[in-house]
């Protein structure tokens, strides 16, 4: 069973765990940006494997990388991977560890919100491929997860807006209760050590949900809540070179799925309004799109790995905020019915 813990002494944390752990080596796998802001403050007396940041490098290329310096640095199947960064390194570096010699124990260190609520947690891995969000990769859960507010300080505001994203579509998946917690709680003015219980719950939703079904025959489904559509806005906006947070995405595509939810089931139309006003509100902006891109949006829709067939678009849709309903679909006007709404809502 996974170790997730709460606190804001990571160096503390990390060694009591490596400890534990007895490996044969140790490696970090980081990003610049984190080896310049954030191991500094650490003082981890391991070696450092350093990637370019951003997801545009969670590709093939650095993840080979990352294997020939594991290689070169000595490393056994007795070996300790430890992630310290954003989702790209907690997606690829798992990635790297479950793959090298057939599988190496790793630990994440999610050092953004986004990464702590969603990548770091529940076992997904992987890269992207041919221009697709997370093509390749395996279902492979961190031996031990660290998650901590005290990285946060220091993070702009689109990354926490970002992770919030994430924990809002936890809420409308816990309870009615939970998510107007959420929506009343101030991301851009947080207090930190307010936010860490917060984020605690929002974990223990997934990780309630992963424990059922940890390989997404089922329920675990419900966690791709605004993550269909939300995938196709990230990989339009990569192919334009113009790529947007990964949070801001899923806060879109979750206002899509909202609206499909209204049309099909009868969502509450108060609180699609309410949501679409809150991103509004919050500064998540909207993607630059028009009904030209709509074909383009439904077939990477229809390239979804979450899809079982080619001719059906998987969605998870609610019934009301506590409520989802897994394996859901729509037809093609209905979902163009949809982007037409999201846009007049967010235009």
């Amino acid at each position: 069973m996974q170790t997730i813990l709460f606190t804001n002494n990571i160096s503390e944390a990390i060694t009591s765990l490596v400890d534990g752990m007895n490996p044969s080596t140790v490696h970090i796998i980081t990003d610049s940006n984190v080896t310049r802001d954030v191991l500094p403050t650490l003082s981890l007396p391991y070696p450092v494997i350093v990637t370019d940041p951003g997801d545009t490098a969670k590709n093939l290329q650095s993840l080979s990388q990352i294997w020939h310096s594991l290689i070169k640095g000595g490393a056994t199947r007795r070996s300790v991977v430890i992630n310290i960064g954003g989702g790209v390194v907690t997606d690829m570096g798992g990635f790297a560890a479950a793959t090298f010699k057939r599988g190496v124990r790793f630990i994440n260190v999610p050092t953004t919100l986004l990464s702590a609520v969603d990548a770091a947690v529940g076992g997904k891995t992987g890269i992207n491929f041919e221009g697709l969000k997370n093509e390749i990769g395996a279902f492979a859960p961190a031996d031990a997860v660290v998650i901590s507010t005290s990285t946060f300080a220091s993070l702009p505001s689109a990354e926490l807006l970002s992770g919030y994203a994430e924990m809002l579509k936890h809420g409308l998946l816990s309870s009615e209760s939970d998510y107007r917690e959420l929506l009343g709680f101030d991301i851009l003015n947080a207090d930190l050590d307010l936010l860490l219980p917060l984020l605690e719950k929002s974990v223990k939703v997934k990780e309630r949900i992963v424990e059922e079904d940890p390989r997404e025959q089922g329920i675990r489904r419900a966690l791709n809540l605004g993550h269909t559509a939300g995938h196709a806005f990230e990989s339009l906006a990569m192919e334009r070179n113009t790529p947007v947070p990964h949070g801001y995405a899923v806060a879109w595509g979750i206002l899509v799925e909202m609206i499909l939810s209204n049309i099909t089931r009868g969502f509450p139309s108060a609180e699609l309004y309410r949501y679409a006003t809150y991103l509004k509100d919050h500064g998540y902006g909207s993607p630059a799109i028009t009904c030209k891109d709509y074909p383009r949006l439904l077939e990477l829709m229809r390239h979804d790995k979450k899809n079982d067939t080619a001719n059906h678009i998987n969605f998870t849709l609610l019934d009301s905020p506590g409520h989802p309903v897994i394996d859901c679909t729509a037809s093609e006007p209905v979902i163009k019915e949809a982007l037409d709404i999201f846009c007049d809502l967010l235009g």
